[in-house]
């Protein structure tokens, strides 16, 4: 493993749950979540996230990313979703006594002609023995502010 990549590590592994979401704009909703984090060597561990209806079974959400590592815990995460946007985070990592916490906010927020209106997002994980809370929070589609969009609880 990439030394850079060492306070990272609790993330590495396949991860599944279930979350809820919810949203002003949207009726809420429950989902079924496996987030993915890999690595290779270099300073940086890639992320592979898909969700599913949790009644249904239906795609609901795709993305894919690098996490980067760097010096005195900071870290950058880019994703692309296959929904016409783009995200640059920045962030931290703290490590705790029995896990990890990330926590990222958008530095940039790139869509395409037919996206929906993304401005800003915050991501947070959670790593607790082998419990990842992940949860996002976005200002999206006539909301100006970071309103808390989704939560899931995930184990491997």
């Amino acid at each position: 493993m990439h030394p850079l990549c060492e306070p990272l590590a609790p993330l590495l592994g396949t991860w599944r749950g279930r979350g809820r979401g919810s949203y002003p704009t949207i009726d809420d909703f429950a989902y079924t979540e496996e987030l993915v984090f890999s690595h290779v060597g270099k300073p940086f561990l890639s992320m592979g996230q898909r969700t599913r209806d949790g009644s249904t079974g239906q795609p609901l959400h795709a993305e894919a990313g690098y996490l980067r590592a760097l010096p005195d815990g900071a870290v950058e995460l880019t994703v692309a979703q296959p929904s016409g946007v783009v995200e640059v985070d920045v962030g931290s990592v703290t490590e705790t006594s029995d896990g990890l916490v990330v926590e990222l906010e958008s530095a940039e927020v790139g869509l395409t002609s037919t996206a929906k209106s993304v401005t800003a997002v915050r991501r947070r994980l959670e790593v607790t023995g082998s419990t990842l809370i992940s949860e996002l929070w976005m200002a999206a589609v006539g909301e100006a502010d970071l309103i808390h969009h989704v939560r899931a609880e995930l184990s491997q």
